[in-house]
Parts: C-alpha cells; sequence; structure tokens
C-alpha cells in the first residue's frame, strides 16, 4: 500500500532552536533524512507533509527552506505563521507562498488560553489563508473544541485539517464531550481529520482495542474521504514509533475496502494539500 504520511516532523536543534526540545531529551537530538529512512524502511512511503516542529517564530522561513532541501520525498509543507496578528501577516504569508512547496500553515493553539481561537485578529488573520490557496492545520487539546467550532464557523472559505483527532485524553478512556464536539465539527464539510498523534495520548501499555472508538468515531462523523494518515514522527517514537503505527491503523481499518484504505493512506491527503497542483 503506497503512504502519504500527512505530519511529520524534522529537526536539528544544532541548527534551529527549539525551546520545547529543553524538556524531552529522548526528542532532543537530530531527526532528519537518515532517521526517517530507518524509522520507515519496508514501507512505501510516496510522500509527506512536513508540519513545523515550533523552532523560535523567527525562524520560521529559515524552518521552511531548511526542510525543501532534505533528502526526503518531500510532497507540501505546512509552515508557522503569526497569524494572531491578523492583517499584520500578509508579508509573512506573501513570502512563504514563494516557496511552491508550502500547501498550508498551522499557528499552534493547544499551548494557548481559552479564547485565543476565537480572538477577531486571529479569525482574520485565518481567514486570509483563503487569498493565498492555504490550508490551515489545527493542533488543540480536546477542551479547545468549542473555541475551534466558532473559528471554523467564521472561515467558510479556508480548508481546515484537524490534527491528531483533537488530542482525547485516551488514557483515561474519555469520549465525551469531545465525541460530541467531533460529530458537530465534521458538518463543515471543509474540514478534514488527520488519523495522527493517538498512541502518545494512550495510556503507557496501550493496546489497539484503547483506540478502535476514537478511531470509528472519527471515521464514522467525517467519512472515507475525509481522513488522512499521519505518522506524527519522530514524537511517535514516544509510544510504539512509526512501524507500530502503520500496523495498527491498518489492523483498526481492516474492514474497510482496498480502495477505501488508499483513500486513508495517501490519496485524501494528497486531495486535500493539493499535491497535484
Amino acid at each position: 500500500m503506497k503512504i502519504i504520511d500527512s505530519h511529520i516532523h524534522f529537526w536539528n536543534p544544532s541548527h534551529l532552536r527549539y525551546d520545547w526540545l529543553a524538556g524531552d531529551p529522548a526528542l532532543n537530538r537530530q531527526f532528519e533524512a537518515a532517521e526517517f529512512h530507518e524509522a520507515s524502511n519496508g514501507l512505501e512511503i510516496v510522500g509527506v507533509i512536513f508540519v513545523q516542529a515550533d523552532c523560535l517564530p523567527e525562524q520560521a522561513l529559515d524552518e521552511a527552506l531548511w526542510v525543501a532541501a532534505l533528502d526526503v520525498p518531500l510532497k507540501g509543507i505546512v509552515a508557522f505563521a503569526p497569524l494572531e496578528n491578523g492583517e499584520s501577516a500578509r508579508p509573512m504569508l506573501e513570502t512563504l507562498t514563494k516557496i511552491p512547496l508550502v500547501k498550508g500553515i498551522r499557528r499552534l493553539i493547544q499551548s494557548q488560553s481559552a479564547g485565543f481561537a476565537a480572538q477577531p485578529d486571529f479569525v482574520a488573520g485565518v481567514r486570509m489563508l483563503a487569498e493565498f490557496r492555504l490550508s490551515f492545520d489545527l493542533c488543540i487539546r480536546h477542551h479547545q473544541l468549542p473555541d475551534v467550532l466558532s473559528l471554523v464557523e467564521h472561515c467558510p472559505d479556508v480548508h481546515f485539517v484537524l490534527d491528531h483527532i483533537g488530542k482525547p485524553d485516551i488514557a483515561k478512556g474519555e469520549l465525551d464531550p469531545w465525541r460530541a464536539q467531533i460529530t458537530q465539527l465534521a458538518q463543515h464539510e471543509n474540514v478534514f481529520c488527520k488519523l495522527s498523534g493517538m498512541m502518545t495520548e494512550a495510556p503507557i501499555d496501550w493496546q489497539p482495542e484503547d483506540l478502535r472508538p476514537y478511531v470509528e468515531h472519527v471515521l464514522a462523523t467525517f467519512g472515507m474521504e475525509r481522513v488522512m494518515f499521519g505518522s506524527d514522527w519522530p514524537v511517535c517514537n514516544l509510544a510504539g514509533g512509526y512501524a507500530r503505527w502503520v500496523e495498527t491503523l491498518e489492523h483498526l481499518l481492516e474492514s474497510l475496502t482496498d480502495a477505501q484504505k488508499q483513500a486513508v493512506f495517501a490519496d485524501n491527503a494528497a486531495r486535500f494539500y493539493q499535491l497535484g497542483n
């Protein structure tokens, strides 16, 4: 099966600065092409989408240019832009779109306080993405879904994708109110969802069945045409690694047709990120 990984990171702390890595020694080292090829060995990875790795904001353009030169099957870049600055973020977007591989923007919401995603300047910044034909990756924690619902409602012309299924508390087995909010979010046809980042939200000794109700709910609400595979490598190394996540998802999707599996593992990402353009 051909795979387009819709959510992957690369970093080198000796090249760019990532303050968040200081608190995670297992990840605080180089993860570039060689490490990726080792992790994905034996899998038919035909493309990857790099998602910004939260380096210093002033290094965001350098990050995009650095990643574009890596020896990986890079098909797209989701870069950082300070969208909370509203119209003032326009020059940054104009610069980023000069890099052909830049397909979308991610401004992390997960570490922000309540109301961040609903503030007028941020909404205006996100809404502006439609002008540049750029998508927006929603990286949040489950308690921020109400703000995200408001954001999506105010930006009908922007294509969104929810990273890591909204980070529900899988470790505690909590489904609600995440389940109802995902149902509501999926009613917006301009929103997709990544099956990614689930292992690191699960119990330390997680098994595939711990993840099943979450995967099944995402598929039931978003359908087979708005869900995509993402590894969240190398963060996934903290809870099982690349190969185990692929194997787990194959197991959880075994009831799907071959065409549906190929849609989830590659075709939907290609369509969302406009890889044919």
